[in-house]
């Protein structure tokens, strides 16, 4: 008989073999922030600085990023979905945490308490998911260069701003975004003449009037930076967002959707 990796066989003696407590995934260890569920068994886990996650939030959905945590339990057999459910929201509510989507058809609870999110998943077949993602603030260690973008409006007439950087679901160009926006400011210096559109892009997470509102916003806070702290001439940008409606890359992945949110300069 094949058994699970995660039982430990004691041999008592050369011709018994007991079967003891199954034991925690290797290098695995609990969250701090939510204990299991009694009996459990911890069989999977990842952990990462920096990771998106899409929470549902009532009715739509929240996309996440920063430092990751994921936790997979087996639970006892006698615990069903219904109670290992309840006990978890239960505990969210206990430790501050407000429910935005509680969901006894889907088994999936989802908290939120200051900038940390935590999803609930009770499997049918007794596996218990944990996702955890707690708001940081990310760095981009990749910005376009002058000569870059000076390129790219010379051959297709637009180009990514690699860099420039907002808070989900807000419109205030975050200070990691100067690496950025020094090089936009040394390409337009380079050529006095040059004129842009300044244009603001989106994923399709969402309500299509929210995201084009959103990225019309992003699209005019890069402009009103570039005129008021670098002393960019105001006639040589204009403002626009596109919303959802031109992705670069398919809005099925969340790698497709973080390419999708951009902004862009269109040459005048």
């Amino acid at each position: 008989m094949k058994l699970p990796e995660s039982v430990v066989l004691c041999l008592a003696t050369a011709l018994i073999v007991q079967v003891c407590t199954a034991q925690d995934k290797k290098g695995c260890q609990d969250s701090p922030l939510i204990s299991r569920f009694p009996g459990s068994v911890l069989t999977n886990c990842e952990d990462k600085a920096d990771k998106s996650y899409e929470f549902r939030n009532g009715a739509a959905t929240q996309t996440v990023e920063g430092e990751y945590h994921f936790r997979e339990y087996r639970a006892p057999e006698k615990a069903s979905t219904d109670q290992l459910r309840r006990n978890y929201a239960t505990a969210l509510r206990n430790a501050g945490y407000a429910i935005v989507f509680d969901s006894q058809s889907h088994d999936v609870v989802v908290g939120h308490m200051g900038k940390t999110w935590i999803r609930i998943y009770v499997r049918s077949d007794g596996g218990t998911e944990e996702i955890i993602v707690t708001e940081t603030a990310l760095t981009q260690d990749v910005v376009a260069t002058a000569a870059a973008l000076t390129n790219g409006l010379a051959a297709t007439g637009h180009t990514i701003v690699n860099g420039i950087l907002f808070d989900t679901g807000k419109a205030e160009v975050k200070p990691e975004s100067s690496a950025a926006l020094d090089e936009v400011v040394k390409a337009l210096k380079q050529d006095p003449k040059l004129k842009v559109y300044v244009v603001g892009h989106t994923d399709n997470v969402g309500a299509v009037a929210a995201n084009l509102d959103l990225s019309k916003r992003r699209a005019a806070a890069v402009v009103q930076v570039l005129t008021t702290k670098y002393s960019v001439g105001a006639d040589r940008l204009q403002s626009y967002g596109a919303g959802p409606y031109a992705p670069i890359a398919s809005n099925d992945s969340e790698a497709g959707r973080t390419q999708n949110r951009r902004v862009e300069l269109v040459k005048q």
